[in-house]
């Protein structure tokens, strides 16, 4: 049976192939890592990634196997407070639900296995906390919706699991709206507006990033609060079908959202992107939204990747497959991170060359996870369900 990967299964594989093959191959950056910070903010900020993880995305390739040594000092060394992590599992049926409580568990593995490195996220005071005490937050998300199987009741569930952000869709439809690679794009659902209303109820955040674009426009105004674009661009900026347009993101800032930009080759027309193409995305984010409702979701691993030989064959074989599934976007033959902010520091650098820019600090605080911070204050409710 043919079974679809996922870009964080691709990274989960070829991980573990670098591993097994011993390989020693030195991350774009090399040991410029963990210099110190250009900008001086950087150690005192909140700093936010909305779409990342510390390591292995629970793929076939990788088991449930425990985060490696250097995934776990990748994370410590990050200077980042919370990462948005995902852990919906997909599969037909019921095997969606179990595949995401099952990934719920192999997170709660990880907490109790490294209590000094990471710290589960269920409120802002937790993400505080996170920054006083060195640690990683991680912050229990959902990248699709298949899992609630048309039961809006479910969301219950996972809120007193801990899950705080729930995306809509994925590139495709589902029983709540569509995917930005679905050619008839509907809008969102009866069923997605029921959704919709028991997440706010709930205090759980919208995510609309891999939603069409009339999905994520009626999914913005089914909203009784703000909603999360956690890791998308901007098409203005580069047309393509995982980014929103000027009028989306504008109606998304006008609700009091937050758009996160991703580090991947979809913000740029060809070759692999670079850490420019990032910040001309950033700028043109913040020149339509304001400065308030700009944010960074990578869409990545914190550890870096390694280009080996192994890699780029897994990574040929990965798109292929997602091809012939019909779940590409383009550009996915294309390595997916930015070549120059390869490390687990990526988030530093990218403060840097904002300074550089001439940001002002408070701008830039913004930006690395002051105005995620500030969106998840407003709609995340402590407590069980009411």
């Amino acid at each position: 049976m043919t079974v679809a990967i996922s870009r964080r299964d691709f990274v989960a594989a070829t991980a573990a192939t670098a591993a097994s093959t011993g390989s020693t191959a030195v991350p774009v950056g090399s040991l410029g890592f963990f210099r110190r910070s250009g900008w001086p903010g950087y150690d005192r900020a909140i700093v936010i990634d909305c779409l990342a993880n510390p390591g292995p995305f629970n793929s076939p390739a990788s088991g449930s196997g425990p985060l490696t040594a250097e995934m776990v000092a990748n994370c410590k060394a990050s200077g980042i407070t919370a990462v948005n992590v995902t852990l919906s599992g997909s599969g037909p049926g019921h095997a969606s639900f179990d595949a995401t409580v099952a990934r719920i568990g192999y997170w709660e593995r990880e907490l109790v296995a490294h209590p000094d490195v990471f710290l589960k996220i269920r409120t802002v005071a937790d993400i505080e906390t996170a920054k006083r005490t060195g640690r990683l937050g991680l912050i229990f998300g959902f990248q699709d919706a298949v899992m609630l199987e048309g039961d809006p009741a479910r969301l219950d569930l996972f809120h007193r699991l801990g899950v705080k952000i729930v995306q809509l869709t994925y590139n495709g439809r589902n029983l709540l709206g569509d995917g930005c690679l679905e050619p008839d794009d509907a809008g969102l659902s009866a069923h997605g507006r029921a959704v919709v209303a028991r997440m706010n109820e709930l205090g759980m955040l919208v995510d609309l990033s891999h939603c069409g674009t009339k999905t994520t426009d009626t999914g913005i105004a089914a909203s009784a609060g703000p909603v999360a674009i956690t890791h998308s661009g901007c098409k203005a900026v580069f047309d393509h079908p995982r980014s929103k347009s000027d009028a989306t993101l504008k109606r998304m800032a006008d609700k009091g959202g937050v758009i996160g930009i991703y580090l991947m080759p979809f913000i740029n027309p060809a070759g692999q992107p670079t850490s420019a193409d990032l910040i001309r995305q950033i700028e043109h984010a913040v020149n339509v939204c304001g400065e308030d409702h700009v944010g960074i979701g990578s869409d990545l691993s914190i550890t870096p990747h390694e280009v080996t030989p192994e890699y780029a064959d897994a990574h040929k074989q990965f798109v292929a497959t997602r091809r012939r599934l019909g779940i590409a976007a383009p550009r996915e033959e294309d390595y997916m991170f930015v070549v120059d902010l390869n490390t687990p520091r990526r988030m530093e650098q990218i403060a840097e060359k904002l300074a550089a820019r001439g940001y002002r600090d408070s701008r830039i605080e913004k930006v690395v996870g002051g105005n995620f911070t500030r969106l998840f204050r407003e709609v995340w409710k402590p407590g069980p369900p009411g």
